[in-house]
This record gives structure tokens, C-alpha cells and sequence, in this order.
């Protein structure tokens, strides 16, 4: 049977259809409604030598596994890109339908992977919670225009925490103002049980997959964090090294080259833009890390300046989450207290369960300052053992590369110190007074 090429133009109320042979020949063309019963019958008319090419649309994926058990290939094009290749003065339906099938004749359609049912769910709760929040910054920040609007100077540090929620209870400020103030802030609260609500779901998702929790030990990765960055790269195989993936996420410098001139310019941003953006906030906490990364980075917002710093931070982040995922590691300098931290509030939200100390009660201190109370640490890979991770390489077990590279950046100590338990003094948590 001769091959035929297919080219769907997907919209949300109909199909256009255009189906063309080995020669480039229309051999038909029809417009369907866009329902399942109307794509089914239209299946029902295909082979498996056809192959059909459509667009990425808010239903292409449901369209895409419809129709692929009844032919040989579904391919999902990348419409910016279908563009590029094929700009035409005249644009409809009929045309981009023909468009599609043509390229796909020549194989010359530029397509995007399918991503499993999975990573689907991981992408809609991530994209939901990332406009949740959203929309709980634009309902503060109206607030704060409103009282900018009124001249009124917040005397506190955060207008949206407890103390400052409690000035603002208390400002005396005009009736229409405090209407509109009042009107926001229970819209923020429902908007915070809806986020709350994602939150639910997408912990229970990380609590399933081993490696979401194995990203958690990466310095600044919660699971939101981790199932984000796990939901945009989806099946790692497709990316030969994390140098790729981090192309992948527009984490790259852009690069123009001509002749012997070659200039670089910022990152090149594309790829899913919110999983970008969390790599971004997760990498302003290297600011502050003792280890080579946390070093690393200093060294270059001192020598270039921040945002350079955080965005080649946040590059170095998916490289190192790609090989730690690649490998089945934990991150090698993770902080034990941190990391233990992140997974024990996870695995309480999740299952409620909570790990019994082995040593109970509590060391007194004796008295005029004399062998204060201390706490135990634990090293990070008991910390590992505990949460039924995979151990973390030793500074022995490391290449000579990589041993070379922690001695220059001064971070031997903080590497042998986080591999061995120990004992450090207890610190008293001072209590905040509650504004009067």
C-alpha cells in the first residue's frame, strides 16, 4: 500500500485535514469537528503506513494519542519553528494543513518530544502552582500600591507576615481603601488554600519518585524545585550530557559567529521558562553555601557581578542534577542537617511518619557555662541511609580531577566534615515578642 502523509491543523472546535501520497500529491483534503467521536471514525480510515504531523495546541497531545495505536508515526512539530521554515504570505487552514504534510514528505518538520502520561500531570501541577503564585503577587502588590497611593509608610519589614498582618488590621485608613484592602485580602487567602491544594498533590507525586527526593539534596531544591526541573526535562536520555540539558533550558550564552569573529551575549532563554526561573531562585542560595559550589560562586559575582553569577550557577545546577540522576547520587556536598531537614518535612506532609531518635532525652549543661548542651549531627550519608537514598562518594572515592579542584577552592575541611558524625553546641532559639 502507498504511503500517505497526513497534515492536521488542530483547533479547539475543528480539524483541518490534508492527506497527500509519496509524490506530493493532495490526494484529499476534509475539516472535522474536534471531538473524540469524530477523530475516532476519521482513525478508522488510516493504516499503519501513514504518518500524521500536527502542531503543539492545548489538545494536540490528546489528538497525538488518539490516533497513534492506528498508524506508524505521530509527529508533534514545534510550531515556532514550523514558521521559520515555512512563512507564506497566504495563511490558512487548507495551507497550513498541506504545510505540515509536505514537510513531513520530506522529513524536514522540526519535532518536539512527546512527553509520557506522567510527566504530563508533573507539568499541568507545576504550571497551575506557578499561576496560583503569581496571582497571589499581583493581590499584594495592589495592596501595597493602595496604601503607596495613601502616602502610608509600612513600619514593619514584611507587610504580608504575622506582625505585619496585624498592622494593617490596626491602620486607620479611609472606608473606600480599607474596602478594597479587605476585598483583596480574603481573595489572597482563597488563592492560598488553592495553592495549598497543589502543594498536596504535587508532594504526594514527589513522595512516589525516588529520584525527586534525590534532587532534594541538592542545596535550594525543594520538591516543588525538583519535580519542576524533573517535569521540564522529562526522559534524560534524550540529552546526550548536562551541558545539553542546560541548552535545553536556555541556560546557555548565545553566541554569534562570523568569519573569525565570535561574540557572546546573555543566556539564550529558551526552553520552559518557569522551570528556569526556579533554577534561578535555587541558585541565590549558593550565596551563602560553604561548599564548592557556594565558593564558586562568590568568586564570580565578586569578579563579574550577581546576576551573571546566579544564571552560570544555575547552568552549573542542571549539569550536576543530569549526572546525580544519570548515576543514582545524592549531591556529594550537601549539607546533612539541611538535606536531613527537607526530606523529614516531605516524608511527615506525605505519610505522617516520623523517624525515632536514638538517643533519647536531652544532655543538661552544667551550670557557670561548664560543658554547655550540644546537639549530634549526623553525616550525610546517614542521613542517605535514612531516607533510603544511595550513599555519596567519600573524598577518597572522588577522581584526582575533582580532588584537585576542591583543594584550590579551599573546601577540604567542609567536605571531610559533612562525611564524619559529630557534636555541636546547642544554639537557643531567641523567642520573638509579639508587638504590643
Amino acid at each position: 500500500m502507498m504511503k500517505r502523509f497526513i497534515g492536521l491543523d488542530v483547533h479547539k472546535t475543528v480539524v483541518e485535514i490534508c492527506v497527500i501520497n509519496e509524490a506530493g500529491n493532495i490526494l484529499f483534503r476534509r475539516r472535522i469537528d474536534c471531538t473524540r467521536q469524530k477523530l475516532l471514525e476519521f482513525a478508522q480510515e488510516l493504516t499503519p503506513d501513514d504518518a500524521v504531523a500536527l502542531e503543539v495546541t492545548t489538545n494536540a497531545w490528546a489528538v497525538a494519542d488518539l490516533l497513534e495505536p492506528y498508524v506508524g508515526l505521530v509527529v508533534v512539530s514545534n510550531p515556532m519553528k514550523t514558521k521559520a521554515i515555512a512563512e507564506a504570505k497566504v495563511k490558512t487552514d487548507k495551507v497550513d494543513a498541506e504545510v505540515l504534510a509536505q514537510l513531513l514528505r520530506c522529513d524536514y518538520l522540526p519535532s518536539v518530544w512527546v512527553p509520557d502520561a506522567t510527566t504530563r500531570v508533573m507539568r499541568q501541577l507545576t504550571s497551575r502552582r506557578e499561576r496560583l503564585v503569581s496571582e497571589q503577587t499581583r493581590l499584594m502588590n495592589r495592596i501595597q500600591s493602595v496604601l503607596a497611593g495613601l502616602l502610608v509608610v509600612v513600619p514593619v519589614k514584611t507587610l504580608f507576615s504575622q506582625e505585619g498582618q496585624l498592622w494593617l488590621s490596626e491602620c486607620e485608613l479611609p472606608a473606600h481603601e480599607r474596602a478594597l484592602i479587605e476585598s483583596d485580602l480574603r481573595l489572597i487567602q482563597t488563592v492560598r488554600q488553592e495553592i495549598e491544594g497543589v502543594e498536596k498533590l504535587l508532594r504526594e507525586e514527589a513522595w512516589k519518585m525516588p529520584h525527586v527526593r534525590l534532587l532534594m539534596t541538592i542545596p535550594g531544591f525543594d520538591y516543588c524545585t525538583a519535580v519542576t526541573l524533573m517535569a521540564a526535562l522529562g526522559d534524560l536520555s534524550r540529552f546526550k550530557d548536562g551541558d545539553q540539558a542546560a541548552s535545553y533550558l536556555g541556560l546557555v550564552p548565545s553566541i554569534k559567529q562570523s568569519a573569525n569573529t565570535c561574540s557572546y551575549g546573555s543566556i539564550t532563554k529558551q526552553g520552559n521558562s518557569h522551570a528556569r526561573w526556579m533554577l534561578t531562585q535555587a541558585a541565590q542560595n549558593m550565596a551563602r553555601h560553604p561548599g564548592p559550589l557556594g565558593v564558586s560562586f562568590r568568586r564570580l559575582a565578586k569578579r563579574k557581578c550577581w546576576n551573571v553569577a546566579v544564571c552560570a550557577t544555575a547552568r552549573k545546577l542542571v549539569t550536576i542534577a543530569w549526572l546525580m540522576l544519570k548515576n543514582n547520587e545524592p549531591y556529594r556536598y550537601a549539607s546533612p542537617t539541611t538535606t536531613q531537614h527537607k526530606l523529614t518535612r516531605l516524608r511527615v506532609a506525605v505519610t505522617g511518619q516520623q523517624r525515632k531518635a536514638k538517643h533519647k532525652g536531652r544532655r543538661p549543661g552544667v551550670k557557670n557555662g561548664q560543658n554547655p548542651p550540644t546537639r549530634q549531627v549526623p553525616s550525610l550519608n546517614q542521613v542517605c541511609e535514612q531516607e533510603a537514598l544511595p550513599p555519596a562518594h567519600g573524598f577518597e572515592q572522588l577522581p584526582a580531577g575533582e580532588q584537585r579542584i576542591l583543594r584550590n577552592l579551599g573546601v577540604i575541611e567542609y567536605v571531610q566534615e559533612i562525611q564524619s558524625e559529630r557534636r555541636i553546641p546547642r544554639t537557643r532559639r531567641s523567642k520573638k515578642k509579639t508587638p504590643q
